[in-house]
């Protein structure tokens, strides 16, 4: 696990080394056991290849980069682990290849000089990596399937910069950095953030996951990112549930078998819910031997609190459990450094349990944790995708079945019929129509503390930024969700805020759920195979894990997760929530005396609180602390 920094430009610019090193200096804690970088002068430029490395598989200086193919023509920087780089080589060995280190990259580079981007479907892992091909001329930057590890690029003044972080790029571009209007819009009334390519800088992108992107160094022409995967949910029709759980069951274990492959000490991030309960309780069932340690945040005192499940999977596993409660003042204390961490703004305080979790891990001597992220993805877990299962059910013309399904799944904790046909009202609708329905649902668009006219003159689209499913996906609605939220809404933020707020302390976060068999093994499913006709979500993977995972987690009816008292918490730091707020960010679109006076009027109980009060803090904490 590292960071990644480096670029071309046609012509040695000034102060490069200098710039080069505060990038990589940015990403120290990504990195903190070794740091380089080399700069590479021909066809009339030069590339630069920068890495910060934490060490995880072969700790010796054999896995120092940038790395060189063995007869000097490619040049790679890596971020991630491929988990499966022991039967890679196997393969690569009689081809000829020849290993001085045990390192997985050594073994990715192989696989690159063999096969090109036709390797990356071998991979099991995550990553992010761009190759230097002196023969070719070009420079190719590559992204994992699900966007595990992160990758901005940008281009200025005819150069190609990328980086692991976004505080890399600011240190690596030589002019200042400036607001992305769309995206600070998006994520202050919408709370959208992650979901496509632009990031919070003006001209600052995310390669998308599962998306590649090649610069001509001959040219300095950049090619459009194309996709090297694309999630599938066509249905199978050979599967029997029974073959399917059997499937699921095989592939989750061979994945947490994978994941365990270290040379530092691990452990696992225990949430107490079914899916981080499930990843350790698979690391017990596949090493019975294996010290296990577990880190935990617990809400103390809150209904939200999940202490008994936490304590009751230690004890199935005889796992060592560490335990971290939070407090309001240590929010504040500590909220800077995690704005900074993260780099760009983000959802909720939760964000800020997941913080601590790694903190402590750290503070254990662990540098490996499991995690369950992307299960609800990828298994139709959250509340079950009840607006798209009920479409799905109508498009076939299963009325009866599609009523039965909305009264059964309106019986579980959190739900209503009348949510679930709230639903699929939204599902079904599209245009003005759907903008109607989220007014009517109290969703504004340009809410008092937005100045519109700014916006408007900006050509800021001023309405909600909907991503719609792929296409002739009727029938197979659900599917189509997961595939989007997979790639582009929801997992991507995410695995953001795991990846940033694990490398705040230098710790790799692995998340074992995604690997392509097994995403690919679920969206072929039927849906009933992931939510049950009574409402169940993870339907097939609670079958999966019997005898693995004790029942009583298995039968679970309620989600939690890091789930943090919010408002009892930002509401007892009102007088300094109200210092950051009232200092003047002179943004031209925010109006920040109304935000002031409505945040006034929540502290004081004539309002209503929402998420909508973190956002307003988030955002002005990181312009006035990253921006200005």
């Amino acid at each position: 696990m590292c960071g990644i920094t480096g670029g071309w430009w046609p012509g040695r610019p000034a102060k490069l080394d200098e710039r080069l090193s505060q990038a990589l200096a940015a990403m120290h804690r990504r990195g903190p056991d070794d740091r380089g970088y080399e700069l590479y002068t021909s066809l009339g430029g030069v590339t630069a290849l920068g890495h910060t490395r934490l060490s995880i598989i072969d700790l010796s200086a054999a896995g120092h980069q940038p790395m060189q193919s063995q007869d000097k023509a490619v040049s790679i920087v890596f971020n991630g682990e491929i988990y499966n780089y022991r039967e890679l080589r196997a393969e690569l060995e009689p081809l000829g290849h020849r290993f001085v280190s045990g390192s997985d990259t050594e073994v990715l580079l192989a696989a690159w000089r063999q096969w090109g981007r036709a390797c990356l479907p071998r991979l099991v892992g995550m990553f992010a990596f761009v190759v230097f091909d002196s023969a070719r001329g070009t420079l190719t930057c590559v992204r994992d399937a699900f966007g595990i590890k992160p990758f901005f690029y940008t281009r200025e003044q005819g150069s190609f910069l990328f980086a692991s972080e976004v505080a890399a790029i600011k240190a690596l571009k030589q002019e200042r950095v400036q607001l992305d209007w769309q995206r600070a819009y998006d994520y202050l009334v919408h709370a959208d953030y992650d979901s496509g390519a632009h990031s919070f800088l003006d001209g600052v992108l995310h390669l998308l996951p599962g998306h590649l992107v090649e610069l001509d160094l001959t040219s300095g022409a950049l090619g459009e990112p194309q996709r090297w995967w694309t999630p599938c949910i066509e249905e199978r029709s050979d599967l029997s549930f029974a073959d399917a759980t059997e499937q699921l069951r095989e592939r989750f274990l061979a994945s947490v078998r994978l994941h365990l492959r270290s040379d530092v000490p691990l452990g696992a991030a225990l949430s107490g819910g079914i899916d981080s309960s499930a990843v350790v309780c698979a690391m017990r069932h596949v090493e019975p031997d294996l010290p296990i340690n577990t880190f935990s945040y617990i809400a103390h005192g809150s209904a939200m609190s999940e202490e008994v499940w936490v304590d009751r999977v230690n004890q199935h596993v005889g796992a060592r459990p560490h335990k971290v409660k939070v407090s309001g003042d240590e929010l504040a204390r500590d909220l800077d450094d995690m704005i900074a961490a993260q780099g760009e703004p983000f959802g909720s305080t939760s964000i800020y349990a997941q913080y601590r979790v790694f903190q402590l891990a750290r503070e254990q001597g662990v540098t490996v944790t499991l995690d369950g992220q992307g299960a609800d993805e990828m298994l139709a877990g959250y509340n079950g995708y009840p607006g798209q299962r009920l479409r799905s059910l109508l498009e076939k013309g299963r009325l009866a079945e599609a009523w039965h399904f909305l009264d059964e799944w309106a019986r579980w904790p959190g739900r209503s019929r009348m949510g679930g046909a709230k639903r699929a009202a939204a599902e079904m609708s599209q245009g003005a129509l759907y903008d109607v329905l989220r007014r009517l649902n109290g969703m504004d668009s340009l809410p008092h503390w937005i100045r519109s006219a700014s916006l408007e003159e900006r050509g800021i689209i001023r309405r909600y930024p909907r991503q719609l499913a792929q296409a002739g996906s009727a029938g197979r609605r659900v599917m189509a969700e997961l595939a989007l939220c997979l790639t582009q809404r929801g997992l991507p933020a995410l695995l953001r805020h795991g990846d940033r707020n694990s490398m705040r302390f230098s710790v790799e976060s692995r998340v074992p759920f995604l690997t392509l068999d097994m995403v690919e093994l679920a969206l072929s499913m039927p849906e009933s195979y992931l939510i049950s006709p009574r409402g169940e979500t993870k339907h097939i993977f609670r079958a999966a894990m019997r005898g693995i995972v004790p029942d009583d987690i298995l039968d679970r009816r309620d989600k939690i997760g890091f789930a943090t008292p919010e408002q009892e918490w930002l509401l007892g730091m009102a007088g300094q929530v109200r210092s950051w707020l009232v200092e003047d960010l002179q943004l031209p679109f925010l109006d920040q005396a109304a935000m002031l006076a409505e945040f006034d009027r929540v502290v004081a109980g004539r309002q209503a609180f929402s998420w909508q009060v973190w956002r307003w803090i988030n955002f002005c904490r990181w312009y006035r602390t990253f921006m200005d």
